[in-house]
């Protein structure tokens, strides 16, 4: 059994408009989801990714009006990847964001920012032969949009922790000292730490959690290794759009593996994803209430 890289990131935000208009209008992503967070369904769920809503490059936000600003700590990712084509991807890159009023630093092959929340990002030039996952958007070339996620990058006060379960459990190839690949037959994507001493403090700007890629036959067999490997992973949980485990790798990032499909036409023709709010069956009775209490995106 192989993952098949990153299947979605999730993350925390206090303000839904704000966020909406940061990730589609500046970033270029396509809203493909709007949702609520099933364990709080009187939370939104936000859904951004290429434009058939694919996992690999699906980055999604849990909102929590007015949350304090969190902080990333050991246990946590801190920064969030994504690829872009080339030098001149990043040229486009630099000049949109600064135009933008965002402080960028260009380091060789990448870009380094922040969204309007801390949450750390960065844009880097990547050969691959996996397929780019690109949203198409008015003022945003597709040949220098964003292509999908690259990797994540974690903190751990100790990696080596970590070494074992992730190559003997999860698959995960070392690449280098702190860091590692999860490729499957069809995508990948890294997997990095960098160390830090202190924790963090979840609220907005910080990642709740990432999930892993699983072809859906593969997924009860995932639970069992997770378990067999010293792991404490949830139920699988039936999240309507895909099907999900979650457990802590021993460095305590949260991590989920989540099925490839059914996806979000499950619910949704393709043309008008992200236009609605979207509620799996089991809580379509909350809507009237829901419609009221969530921010109008």
């Amino acid at each position: 059994m192989k993952l098949e890289g990153i299947h979605h990131i999730t993350a925390i935000t206090a303000d839904a408009r704000r966020n909406v208009d940061f990730y589609t209008r500046v970033l270029g992503l396509r809203l493909v989801k709007k949702t609520v967070n099933q364990d709080d369904p009187t939370a939104y769920h936000l859904f951004y990714a290429d434009e058939h809503g694919s996992s690999g490059a699906d980055l999604t936000f849990f909102e929590y009006p007015g949350i304090a600003p969190g902080q990333a700590g050991v246990g946590m990712v801190h920064q969030i990847v994504w690829r872009v084509a080339s030098r001149e991807g990043l040229d486009f890159w630099e000049d949109r964001l600064r135009r933008e009023g965002i402080e960028v630093r260009r380091n060789n092959g990448s870009l380094h920012f922040e969204d309007s929340e801390g949450l750390g990002l960065e844009l880097r030039v990547v050969e691959t032969r996996d397929v780019p996952l690109v949203a198409k958007h008015p003022e945003i070339p597709a040949d220098v949009a964003l292509q999908g996620f690259d990797g994540v990058r974690a903190y751990s006060v100790d990696p080596e922790r970590s070494r074992h379960f992730l190559q003997e459990t999860l698959g995960f190839a070392l690449t280098g000292d702190d860091s590692f690949e999860v490729r499957g037959e069809q995508r990948g994507s890294f997997y990095a730490y960098d160390r830090a001493a202190t924790g963090g403090i979840s609220g907005a700007g910080t990642v709740h959690h990432v999930a892993w890629a699983s072809p859906t036959e593969d997924h009860l067999a995932w639970r069992e290794r997770v378990i067999r490997g010293g792991g404490h992973p949830t139920p699988i949980i039936d999240r309507f759009y895909f099907r999900s485990i979650y457990f802590r790798e021993p460095s305590g990032v949260l991590f989920e593996i989540a099925t490839i499909g059914p996806g979000f036409t499950a619910d949704e023709p393709l043309e008008h994803l992200g236009q609605s709010l979207s509620l799996p069956p089991k809580f379509e009775h909350l809507r009237a209430r829901l419609e009221q209490i969530l921010t109008p995106v």
